[in-house]
């Protein structure tokens, strides 16, 4: 293709409709056709990035390859597209503001009064460009954040509309999200909402080209033709999006509805052929139809917000169609467990995921499940704090070190098992500042990690400023608890077992983010298949 086409996401009505999951199945659906298509997500908050946000406020960090904390949205773009994304597909109106006010400190703008348009909104249409002019991509989809009509959202929506102009017809489309609501009083569906949102974006001087509309009940012939009427769209181009059993099921629907046709054409582009969901529709095959089920504990600090471990529920249910597994995920607040309620708490779960955090509260809860996973056979994984307590844990009841702990929960800690890298000890800046993205690591040879990898050498995404005190290496592996997987350059411990157990494992990384449809993670593949079969194991002896 000659030239990018560009494709506009927005929302409109009510927050939370799931644009970054219509986004991210319309790019399945065109990647699916063999186009080179990518997405990014325009985030209207002035925090730079999400690293510093709390958990209950946004969810969960997502981290690429590169180092970028960003929208956990992007982790919807890699699990669909199986495609690795970058800084580039995450852009916040903080890094936006950063860069202008850089650029005018360096004198770059001429002595010119530097103003929302056009400053602003020229650096908004470059970051929405950037990935088009790479060459890697014939489609980027864009995906604008927050509700039409917001405050904050306005740049961008003026970003847009400059753009849809400057490409020219055909070059550029807007899909707009919106809500048909079903009011149970009147026993029908609403348009008014969508007509009031689309009306909206008009104002703003932006057409919608296609409407995509959330609904829980069908949307009829005759709705959908009324809406094609007043909101100024084919009939052909308004798209029901009804509630689905699971997120995976959503590009089959739009697929059904005729989201990618529509949309090709609008772009005119060939519609020659048929999509390639095989190996899609096969993952649905296996995880809509387990053979068995399990039931993993999630141990973490901030489960009341399912979205705050979104990748690791998500690894869980691709993990679990490789297995033909149901994984039934328990969330269980580290905060309310205690040495007098933990076996009470845990007891009957076929496997322990002890997750990741930052700070002290619900530590000693995590501990706990960590010694209750260990004494009673139960397979575990700890991810990155996770991997941090089970050091922890180990020092204190194994080696006897009472007190041991990090530094980051215990200053004055007698035993620091776990200390501040080297290199954040003079960071003062909180954002961004971690050690971020992909590092290598080497897998001990003949260790259960290099089993379940399958290879020696491997790559893996890394969110922490804390890790394991070297010190005590010598100490941990000559009790039991193995040091199985290194930086080769820094020799930072990154992965933890204990071969003696049926199935432990820390890692201070986090695999939950590379683990998608295409390519379920290994680590998750492998902690399931374990976990079945302890399961299976146990249910035979009691049987015998």
């Amino acid at each position: 293709m000659s030239q990018t086409k560009y494709i506009f996401v927005t929302g409109g009505v009510t927050s939370s409709l799931g644009k970054g999951i219509i986004a991210a199945s319309l790019a399945k659906l065109l990647q699916a056709r063999g186009y080179r298509t990518t997405i990014q997500k325009l985030d209207p908050y002035i925090n730079v990035d999400p690293g510093t946000l709390n958990p209950y406020e946004h969810g969960e960090c997502y981290v690429t390859d590169d180092g970028a904390e960003t929208d956990l949205d992007l982790g919807h773009y890699e699990r669909f597209l199986n495609v690795r994304t970058s800084q580039a597909n995450n852009v916040t109106t903080g890094r936006i503001y950063q860069s202008v006010i850089e650029k005018e400190r360096r004198g770059e703008f001429l002595g010119k009064t530097v103003q929302v348009v056009p400053h602003i909104t020229n650096e908004i249409k470059e970051r929405i460009q950037n990935l088009g002019k790479s060459g890697d991509y014939d489609i980027v989809i864009t995906e604008i954040g927050g509700t039409v009509g917001d405050i904050e959202s306005l740049p961008y929506i003026e970003s847009v509309r400059q753009l849809l102009w400057e490409l020219g017809e055909h070059n550029g489309i807007v899909i707009h999200l919106t809500l048909v609501p079903f009011l149970a009083a009147a026993g029908e569906l609403k348009t008014k909402p969508t007509q009031h949102s689309v009306k909206t974006l008009m104002e703003s001087g932006i057409k919608a080209d296609i409407l995509v509309c959330r609904t829980e009940h069908q949307i009829s012939d005759d709705i959908k033709s009324k809406l094609a009427l007043f909101c100024n769209v084919r009939k052909e181009a308004v798209i029901q999006s009804i509630d689905a059993s699971t997120i995976y099921d959503v590009p089959i629907l739009m697929q059904e509805e005729g989201l990618d046709t529509v949309t090709l054409e609008k772009l005119a582009l060939p519609n020659t052929k048929e999509p390639d969901l095989a190996q899609w529709k096969e993952f649905l095959k296996r995880h809509k139809n387990p053979k068995n089920k399990v039931t993993i504990g999630l141990i973490g600090k901030y489960v009341e917000l399912p979205d705050s471990y979104k990748s690791i529920q998500e690894a869980f249910i691709h993990a679990g169609a490789t297995n033909e597994v149901e994984v039934e995920v328990r969330s269980i607040h580290s905060e309310h467990l205690t040495v007098n309620n933990v076996e009470k708490k845990l007891i009957g779960l076929d496997g322990i995921l002890v997750a990741p955090g930052f700070g002290e509260r619900g530590i000693e809860g995590k501990v706990k499940a960590v010694q209750y996973a260990r004494e009673n056979n139960v397979p575990f994984l700890g991810i990155c704090l996770g991997m941090q307590m089970a050091v922890i844990e180990f020092a204190r009841n194994i080696l006897g070190l009472t007190g041991a702990n990090s530094t980051e929960m215990d200053k004055n800690t007698p035993y620091p098992v776990i200390s501040l890298m080297e290199e954040q000890k003079n960071v003062k800046d909180k954002g961004g500042t971690m050690r971020l993205g992909a590092w290598d690591c080497h897998l001990k040879p003949g260790s259960l990690a290099e089993k379940v990898y399958g290879a020696s050498d491997i790559s893996e995404r890394h969110r922490h400023r804390y890790e394991f005190n070297n010190e005590y290496k010598k100490q941990m592996e000559d009790a039991g608890l193995v040091a199985s997987g290194l930086n080769p350059k820094t020799g930072l411990v990154e992965v933890v077992e204990i071969p003696e157990h049926p199935w432990f494992i820390g890692v201070q990384y986090h695999p939950e983010y590379k683990s998608t449809v295409a390519n379920p993670h290994p680590l998750f593949v492998g902690f399931v298949k374990a976990v079945l079969a302890q399961k299976l194991k146990q249910k035979n002896a009691s049987l015998a």
